[in-house]
């Protein structure tokens, strides 16, 4: 089985988990508590947009029940804005107001709902030590996953704005 989580968009061979029922997910549910799906039984994980929405406190728990139910050999695709792509966008002399608040709400969150908040900022290092952290054998950066048109190939500006990573069990 292959996961979703956060996803809206149905596809050929992936289930959906969503802690929004307005989406029409296959599983009801948040990537805090994967408690519904037994040990090593999926083979694949995507994540677009959704990590940085977890407290600091709950990250480390979150990676390792990500890597609870995937099987051995199982891959998370794991897609967060790149806080520090982000940060020398926002500090740029080039970049105009509008750009700038555009880019502060992509460090910080839309805010349009009680799921739209980011609680943390990644860059590869951290992404590493966290996965690396919860047990996961092989983290690499990739440009795109080529599975999803949405967040993770986002290029607002001309240039992508995520850190794409793919964690092997």
């Amino acid at each position: 089985m292959k996961i979703n989580i956060g996803g809206e968009t149905k596809k050929d061979g992936w289930k959906i988990l969503n802690a929004q029922e307005k989406h029409n997910p296959d599983y009801i549910g948040n990537v805090e508590d994967l408690s519904q799906f037994e040990n090593e039984t999926i083979d694949e994980i995507y994540a677009s947009h959704i990590i940085e929405h977890i407290n600091q406190k709950k990250m480390q728990n979150t990676f390792k029940g990500i890597f609870r139910i995937l099987k051995k050999g199982g891959r998370f695709y794991v897609s967060v804005p790149d806080l520090e792509i982000l940060c020398h966008f926002f500090v740029s002399p080039l970049a105009n107001k509008k750009i700038k608040f555009h880019t502060m709400r992509m460090i910080y969150g839309g805010q349009i709902d009680n799921y739209d908040y980011h609680y943390f900022g990644w860059n590869y290092e951290f992404m590493n030590d966290y996965l690396k952290g919860a047990g996961f054998s092989e983290v690499k950066r990739v440009d795109s996953f080529g599975l999803f048109d949405d967040t993770s190939e986002y290029k607002p500006y001309g240039f992508p704005i995520s850190l794409n990573v793919i964690a092997i069990k």
